[in-house]
């Protein structure tokens, strides 16, 4: 079973937590859990050896981890990978394969998710900010609360903005509503971004932390999922001479039921204005060039962003009390087989970070090269903070919405 590697490599780490019950308060070294999620985010990092990233914090934050080569997440769509992810249940367990359903609804056995799991087993304080469960019908419009949380959960008042017109076009007088937008953050709604917010509401939170109990704080940045709008400062990083396609090709012999034409990115103008013949023309190089230089600015972005929230942590001496949890929930196609986007079954698009830092224990970096998968997620924290991995079962909820073991 992939969970077993994933277990030996980490347990190899010897966490000298003490064992937690069910009403224990106080705050044992190692039991705090920051989870940080990063929308759509290949392994684009500087400490993944990719050379066109700039990734200085992540990669800071890399050189105390250990950090997984080859991990994959469940399904190269948002949402049943981080059902799977926050439940230990595979898609075809929770017969979810999209965003059109509540996940609890679909089963009768209603599965334990690991934030309700440490709330309810080891009294933890579990938040959710930002992207987390994807949002929507998929997690019952509530982020599956107050199973799984015990504070409303947080989403950024400019989600609101996501698809108003504010990228600009070179040869366009009006703003347009584009794939690739680099913006000025001061002319944005309300001056700021969604992850700006995101990160804010994170470092009040840590700042307003009581101490009293342990916390699981899951942190989900949304970028670099599309649109790719971010602070156009982060260009500067990334010239776009550095940046070229690779295997800009659909492979041979493979069916055509096998191809997404990605019609999520088609329906941005800028990607219409190219006048596209669907569904096999392909994007021109000089553009797609483009975009690639924009996914990793907008990675740099929230490698900034990542930057100030581990700072938070140290400023406040939680660091060594926290356990930090870095991945994503799929990974993304730039050009290769010339798809963009998620959706297949290709490396690119299901392969992820996955940097795990332990306080005390992850003195120095450590890579592992098994193959280990996001469903494995679950169990391991539960043991990395001595919670018996027997112990994880599974509830039912009843009509009247309790909680059942």
């Amino acid at each position: 079973m992939v969970y077993k590697w994933f277990l030996f490599f980490l347990l190899l780490l010897k966490c000298n937590a003490n064992k937690i019950n069910n009403n224990n308060n106080n705050n044992n070294n190692n039991n705090n859990v920051l989870l940080i999620l990063v929308d759509d985010l290949r392994p684009a990092l500087g400490c993944y050896g990719d050379l066109n990233a700039y990734t200085p914090n992540i990669d800071k934050l890399a050189e105390k981890s250990v950090v997984f080569t080859r991990a994959y997440a469940q399904q190269a769509l948002c949402a049943p990978s981080r059902n799977s992810l926050l439940t230990s249940r595979r898609p075809d367990t929770l017969h979810l394969y999209d965003f059109y359903s509540y996940w609890r609804d679909n089963n009768k056995n209603n599965y334990t998710t690991l934030p309700q799991y440490l709330k309810e087993n080891a009294g933890y304080a579990t938040k959710s900010i930002g992207k987390v469960f994807h949002p929507g019908i998929s997690s019952n419009y509530s982020d599956d609360s107050p199973y799984s949380w015990t504070d409303v959960p947080f989403h950024p008042v400019t989600d609101k903005y996501k698809n108003t017109r504010v990228c600009f076009n070179n040869n366009a007088s009006e703003l347009a509503r584009n794939l690739v937008c680099p913006v000025n953050v001061t002319s944005m709604p309300r001056f700021t971004l969604p992850d700006l917010e995101n990160l804010n509401a994170a470092k009040q939170y840590l700042s307003n932390y009581s101490k009293l109990k342990p916390f699981f704080l899951a942190v989900g940045f949304e970028k670099p999922h599309i649109p790719l709008k971010y602070p156009e400062e982060y260009l500067k990083f990334h010239p776009l001479s550095k940046f070229k396609l690779k295997n800009y090709y659909w492979p041979e012999n493979i069916t055509s039921l096998g191809y997404n034409p990605w019609i999520d990115l088609r329906q941005r103008d800028d990607i219409i204005n190219l006048d596209l013949k669907f569904p096999w023309e392909k994007i021109p190089e000089k553009f797609a060039v483009k975009i690639i230089q924009s996914y990793y600015a907008a990675v740099s972005y929230i490698d900034s962003l990542i930057g100030e929230l581990l700072k938070k942590l140290i400023e406040l001496k939680l660091d060594k009390s926290t356990t930090v949890i870095l991945t994503s929930d799929h990974g993304w196609s730039l050009g290769e087989h010339s798809l963009w986007a998620k959706y297949s079954n290709f490396d690119v698009a299901v392969r992820v970070p996955l940097i795990v830092s332990i306080p005390k224990k992850t003195k120095s970096q450590v890579y592992v090269k098994s193959i280990v998968e996001l469903v494995d997620l679950f169990p391991t924290i539960a043991e990395l903070i001595k919670l018996p991995i027997d112990s994880i079962s599974t509830t039912r909820i009843d009509s009247n919405m309790e909680t059942k073991q």
